[in-house]
């Protein structure tokens, strides 16, 4: 806002830059300009202050669709100041010359009138569609519409403003319409994720399943192995028996030859013996005799020599040894 001192009958005034000031007196433009400084007699001028940057103003429209369903639209629109002069002369942008602020609401009134200028294009809009046909084409296509309505509007141009831009951000139905909308998405949405936890199951125990068909077959496995080395062990148990018993027969047979080469060279030298022993006289064998005998007596303690005896042996010796020659 632009700021007035007052010094007894006179004042000054000094504006920013970015609002138009206009100075009247006596009904005409004394003075018209952006970030005017200058001073006047408060008793004979009257000035307004226009401001030139971007306004912006809340948009809330609440209207039905084709099918009778509450819509509800937010967002904003940005208007500015094209013609302060023309505007000035339609809306009162007065100041006091006390304060230096607005005799009246001039900002309200013009959005008033732009809120109007809205409402009235939405709720044709939205008349226009049934409820899910507006919310499959999203706020996009009103802006559009109200762009143009706005811009084609003489009423705007004859009041010296112009809209920028118009943003909307949301529109969507009321709550219980909203809820029920959204019902078959959800209902859609949980039924994927039921089969997606079906089949997570449905995996989960397959590979439950592969796990314990893996783990039977492994003690399929290991029983067959087991078996086959049981089977082994007394394959080689036998093989160990039976070579033992070979071994035991070999051994056997090698002893009874033995026995017999020994039995037999006993019998060969016993039967040669005896064939000398047939040829010798009975005097040398009783000399053997005796020397065999003694040979195995330790002590002789006493001995006996009769003299038939001793005649006895005598001729055996006489008749058996050779005969001498006579000298």
């Amino acid at each position: 806002m632009a700021s007035i001192k007052n010094l007894g009958f006179l004042a000054q005034l000094r504006s920013e830059a970015s609002n138009h000031v206009i100075r009247y007196r006596n009904g005409k433009i004394r003075q018209s300009g952006r970030g005017l400084v200058f001073w006047f007699r408060s008793e004979a001028a009257s000035i307004a202050e226009l401001p030139m940057d971007d306004r912006e103003m809340a948009l809330f429209v609440k209207g039905r669709s084709q099918d009778f369903q509450a819509v509800a639209i937010q967002g904003t629109l940005t208007w500015h100041v094209v013609d302060p002069e023309l505007l000035a002369a339609r809306v009162d942008f007065s100041l006091g010359l006390l304060t230096g602020s607005y005799k009246s609401e001039p900002i309200q009134r013009i959005e008033t009138r732009l809120a109007g200028l809205v409402n009235q294009a939405a709720l044709q809009y939205l008349a226009q569609s049934p409820v899910r046909a507006l919310l499959d084409a999203g706020p996009e296509p009103l802006r559009h519409q109200l762009e143009a309505t706005l811009a084609a509007d003489p009423a705007l141009g004859e009041l010296g403003i112009g809209v920028t831009a118009i943003r909307l951000t949301n529109l969507a139905p009321s709550s219980e319409l909203e809820r029920a909308l959204q019902t078959p998405t959800f209902e859609a949405l949980q039924q994927k994720a039921d089969q997606a936890t079906f089949e997570r199951r449905a995996l989960a125990v397959e590979k439950e399943r592969a796990i314990a068909e893996n783990e039977l077959a492994n003690k399929t496995e290991l029983a067959r192995r087991e078996m086959l080395l049981i089977t082994q062990e007394a394959e080689n148990a036998r093989s160990r028996a039976t070579g033992q018993a070979e071994a035991l027969q070999v051994d056997a047979a090698a002893e009874a030859g033995r026995i017999r080469t020994v039995e037999s060279a006993k019998a060969e030298a016993e039967q040669a013996r005896m064939t000398i022993y047939r040829d010798l006289p009975p005097s040398v064998m009783l000399g053997l005799a005796a020397r065999e005998l003694a040979g195995k007596l330790e002590t002789i303690e006493h001995l006996n020599v009769t003299p038939d005896l001793l005649a006895t042996v005598l001729g055996e010796f006489r008749r058996d040894a050779p005969a001498l020659p006579a000298r």
